[in-house]
């Protein structure tokens, strides 16, 4: 293994994986840290986390972990994965893991860079956009467990980092990788040890992955990790795939603006059943009814809890956030369990939380890489015949739900 990846959520390491295998590197995702050593084929190997909007500390222990299993795999590089919207609170977990991470490895000039240019994030004058709008105007603002209500990255991981944070604005990144890695020893020099990266198109990414080159830890979002695999001496070539046949369900729980579009999409041709958390915590809607109600439908079933804004803050206020949180992601697990062994082959989930839930519920803990079905999102073999789709909340064309069941088919 070549190069080690540790995601802070199910999704986003899918999206990293997407990435690194579409650029031509042999990967594999692993949901927490193997029992085992990796198979010697593996280039790079993707550790999942469920660590996002878990405590600091915890994260940062679990983090460690992860690094400790791929180092021992001979990785000499690593990248620590976080969204693209860089979701997190003042105080992580972002910045804490990073913080521990390259005290481990010794790294003293650590790029930070969420840039996403084929989903929209870019970043410039160390700011982070999503498409034409600041972050903190995007509807992130909003999100349940992490809103971000700061589009300045270095104000934002300030908080979180026991190091000051520098910039390498997009002046230096236009001019190649040269300029970019003598602006990272200059900002190293000035006692920066975290340093955010502007990039705004795919040609910034790359640049900034050849200029990490000898650099030991790189952190950002999956777009960054376009440039590293040619640093391995890696191709781009096309994924391949076998298609599954069977049964289909898709579960979301993510509360986004683009999932809630996709949602209403979906219903115009699908059939669709939305989740109360209300009468999930009350008893009045169970696992079985779900299940049931899944199976015995034609097309794509969906079963969603997207609701907007205000509804999420009402039920927050009513359960509490941590008990209604729980509630759902308990309930998505069980119901995918229960479809699973009633024949469902091929599982949609749409959320970051939902997505961990369903991983760890069905008990999955390797995926091999297919294409891509959107942006950020890939077709993933979970067993001989079970194949998954996981999808940040932010990803995904309108009509994603129907549109990764054709490429899980085949």
């Amino acid at each position: 293994m070549k190069l080690g990846c540790i995601g802070d959520d199910f999704t986003g390491s899918s999206d990293l994986a997407n990435t690194l295998a579409k650029e031509g590197m042999r990967t594999t995702q692993y949901t927490g840290v193997p029992a085992h050593d990796a198979d010697p084929s593996v280039e790079a190997g993707v550790v999942a986390l469920k660590s996002r909007s878990i405590a600091p500390q915890e994260a940062v222990r679990k983090s460690l972990e992860a690094l400790e299993w791929l180092r021992a795999q001979g990785c000499t590089q690593f990248f620590f994965k976080y969204c693209s919207t860089f979701d997190s609170t003042p105080q992580g977990n972002i910045g804490p893991v990073a913080d521990a991470l390259a005290e481990v490895l010794e790294a003293h000039r650590v790029i930070v860079c969420p840039a996403f240019p084929g989903t929209g994030r870019s970043v410039y004058q160390g700011h982070l956009f999503v498409n034409d709008v600041l972050l903190s105007e995007s509807g992130m603002q909003n999100h349940p467990l992490t809103p971000m209500t700061d589009p300045d990255l270095r104000r934002w991981l300030g908080q979180q980092s026991s190091h000051i944070v520098g910039h390498v604005g997009a002046e230096a990144v236009f001019q190649g990788a040269g300029a970019i890695a003598a602006a990272l020893a200059a900002q190293q020099a000035a006692g920066h040890r975290h340093i955010v990266v502007d990039a705004i198109r795919d040609a910034d990414l790359r640049a900034i992955g050849a200029a990490a080159r000898d650099l030991r830890l790189i952190t950002g979002g999956s777009g960054v990790a376009l440039g590293l695999p040619a640093n391995f001496g890696c191709v781009a070539g096309a994924v391949p795939w076998q298609g599954q046949d069977g049964r289909a369900i898709a579960l979301s729980g993510s509360c986004s603006t683009a999932t809630r579009a996709q949602v209403v999409q979906h219903a115009l041709s699908h059939p669709t059943r939305e989740i109360i958390v209300a009468d999930v915590i009350e008893g009045r809607l169970t696992v079985q009814d779900m299940a049931d109600w899944l199976l015995e439908q034609t097309g794509v079933p969906l079963a969603y809890s997207s609701a907007d804004p205000e509804e999420v803050r009402r039920v927050q206020d009513r359960f509490g956030r941590d008990r209604a949180a729980a509630a759902l992601e308990g309930f998505f697990a069980e119901v995918a369990q229960l479809a699973r062994a009633r024949g469902a082959t091929r599982i949609i989930t749409a959320g970051g939380e939902t997505s961990g839930a369903v991983v760890e519920g069905l008990g999955l803990t390797t995926f091999e890489i297919g294409p891509e079905i959107d942006p950020g999102v890939p077709a993933l073999r979970a067993g001989s015949d079970l194949v998954v789709a996981l999808k940040s909340g932010n990803f995904g064309a309108p009509d994603f739900f129907a549109k990764a069941d054709g490429v899980l088919a085949g």
